[in-house]
């Protein structure tokens, strides 16, 4: 009697867009993303502030960020930011476009092709500066 080959299994059970692949990683990426564009919003707010009680200490706060470390710290906020303005575009297709769930991967690479374009146009010009160049 010949063997009936088992049907292959789906890739995610059905109802669901993510099941630990792209789509996953991509709200792990913005939930963070987000998180850390808050606490540096914070940081910001408040010393920002400190300009109204005491403008030496705003001045020596803001002295203590000119290094190399705050330099480096700075472009992974600007890569935060971009990750994050791209995916939050993805993620209101894929809310609101009818088609937006069936392609939620591709718009996902793309969101990534668009980090990565966007990023290397900043990041040369960035560590130039930070690291002594013009």
């Amino acid at each position: 009697m010949p063997t009936v080959p088992a049907k292959a299994p789906d890739k995610a059970p059905a109802g669901t867009l993510y099941r630990g692949r792209e789509g996953m990683w991509s709200w792990v990426a913005h939930r963070v993303t987000g998180v850390v564009i808050f606490f540096f919003l914070l940081v910001h707010v408040l010393d920002t502030a400190l300009v109204r009680v005491s403008p030496g200490d705003y001045n020596a706060v803001i002295g203590t960020y000119k290094n190399p470390i705050m330099g480096l710290g700075e472009a992974g906020l600007v890569a935060a930011i971009v990750f994050h303005a791209f995916n939050g575009i993805r993620i209101i297709l894929v809310d609101f476009w009818a088609k937006g769930p069936k392609h939620q991967r591709r718009m996902l690479w793309i969101v990534v092709a668009l980090w990565v374009v966007t990023m290397a146009g900043f990041l040369p010009r960035h560590l130039m500066h930070v690291f002594g160049g013009n």
